[in-house]
Formats: structure tokens, sequence, C-alpha cells
């Protein structure tokens, strides 16, 4: 069982010092938290940080009782950089280590993501000795383009 969106923004408000034992949370408080935690993950996703986090369409469409079904490893990352962009709101100031455990997990999170790019063979490299077909007497060079157009005119996206 995962985590919720609302067990993550309450964890994040605890860790910069405002623990739902001692601070009752107003709705408009969990919302606009809610709000920057879609932003969060959102900024992240244009990053290609991946971690299954369900966006919403809108911000209004984003429920804060909804299953994340993110890795264990990524909810730390969530908490800790929600946390450090909720304090100035709230006139708070992150302690220095919750600030170096965000960036941490946050950089692992980016170190997941970062995939080198493929080394492509040259177009005027022959195929080799070993090939005995003649219509093709060189590799292929794949398209590497971000946005591909089938004949039919559907769009393909590129993943990585």
């Amino acid at each position: 069982m995962g985590y919720t969106k609302k067990q993550i923004i309450e964890q994040a408000f605890e860790e910069i010092g405002l623990a739902s034992y001692v601070f009752d949370l107003t709705a408009d408080q969990l919302d606009s938290a809610l709000r920057r935690l879609d932003l969060m993950v959102s900024s992240w996703y244009l990053k290609n940080i991946r971690i299954g986090y369900p966006l919403p369409a809108s911000p209004g469409d984003s429920n804060i009782d909804q299953q994340v079904d993110t890795p264990m490893q990524a909810n730390e990352a969530l908490v800790l950089n929600l946390a450090v962009r909720l304090a100035p709101a709230y006139g708070k100031v992150v302690s220095p280590d919750t600030k170096a455990n965000a960036k941490l997990t946050y950089d692992q999170l980016l170190i997941q993501a970062a995939a080198p790019i493929q080394l492509q063979y040259d177009k005027t490299l022959p195929l080799g000795a070993g090939y005995k077909r003649t219509e093709r007497v060189f590799v292929d060079v794949p398209n590497l383009d971000p946005v591909q157009v089938q004949p039919n005119g559907q769009i393909l996206f590129r993943n990585s």
C-alpha cells in the first residue's frame, strides 16, 4: 500500500515544524500544498524524472486522497523537497539537514533518470565483410528526432 498525496503533504508540514498534532491544517492550506506538490512533480517530469506520480490534467482535477504509486525511495524526495518549497510561505526556516537531504534525494532521482545518449554509427560505415546482401552496404542511421510523424498523421513522442 502506497502513500496518498495527503500523507506526503502532512509529512512535509511535519518536516518544517507544523505537525498535524499541534497545528491544524485548513482545507485551503492542503489545497495550496497539493498544487505545489503537483507543480514540483511536473517540473521533475520535464527533467525526465518519472516516478509514477499521477499528475492531473488541470489543478482542479487533483485529488488529495489519491494513491501515489511511487517507489519507496522517491517518497522521501517528495516529502523533503515539498517541505523546502512550503517553508517560506509559512515563515519557517528549513534546517540545513533537511535541505541537504532534499538535495541528496533529488540528485539520486536525477541520476536514476539520466540516460546517456547512445553513440550512433556514421552513415558511411560499411556493414562489413560478413554481410552478404547487396541492396544495402552501409549501416542505417536511426531517426533521433524527439517528435516523429507517421505516414497516417499520428504523432510519436520519443521517451528518452
